[in-house]
């Protein structure tokens, strides 16, 4: 290889973090192949393509976690995917929150929300659960629900008889992938401009 090689390598990563970590953005998901790529683990989509564009590689166990860390907006992010599974979310998070005495309102959540069709998303600066698990152990064992959020639209239930587990855990529709890669796009560009101290502004931008 050679020294201009090396130089361009260098060039094309993150910057080396420095400093205390300022945010969490945690994806959230269900860990293991079966899981790839379901409705449930939009959160985990969304943080891969972050880590996609900023050049991370989220693969360090951490805090019950695939994890890393990496600068955006200017400010040192630990970037998590709890591997507890989704109702067991919390764990994750809280001990990250803890070790790094983040408060809620700077731990950004990315997750599923069945109320939206998909290709939409919606910010939001805190909330209740809204009958998600993985929102609800969050803020179970937190004690808050100042959480930031970006919610994911994966679409309703083909009916209402439909079993939400069945829902959720299945596969996206062929004809959803193009708006499923602006809405990406557009969740990575809203944690910039959060993480940046302007969620008002991505809100105004990204909201559907």
């Amino acid at each position: 290889m050679s020294v201009f090689d090396i130089f361009k390598q260098l060039e094309s990563k993150n910057p080396e973090p420095a400093g205390a970590v300022e945010y969490i953005i945690c994806g959230l998901g269900n860990p293991g192949t079966q899981y790839e790529n379901t409705r449930h683990n939009i959160g985990f989509m969304t943080v891969d393509t972050l880590c996609e564009k900023y050049k991370l590689n989220c693969k360090k166990l951490k805090f019950k976690s695939l994890t890393c860390d990496g600068v955006i907006s200017g400010k040192r992010c630990f970037i998590m995917k709890p591997t507890t599974f989704m109702n067991n979310s919390g764990e994750a998070v809280t001990e990250a929150m803890n070790f790094y005495k983040i408060p809620p309102e700077r731990t950004i959540i990315v997750f599923d929300d069945i109320s939206l069709e998909p290709g939409k998303l919606r910010i939001r600066r805190k909330g209740s659960d809204g009958g998600h698990n993985g929102i609800k152990s969050i803020i179970y064992l937190s004690g808050s629900d100042m959480f930031p959020r970006i919610k994911m639209g994966v679409g309703a239930k083909p009916h209402k008889d439909y079993p939400l587990a069945d829902w959720v855990l299945g596969h996206f529709k062929k004809e959803d992938g193009e708006k499923l890669e602006a809405c990406f796009d557009n969740a990575v560009s809203a944690l910039e401009l959060m993480v940046a101290g302007k969620t008002d502004e991505a809100m105004n931008k990204f909201n559907s």
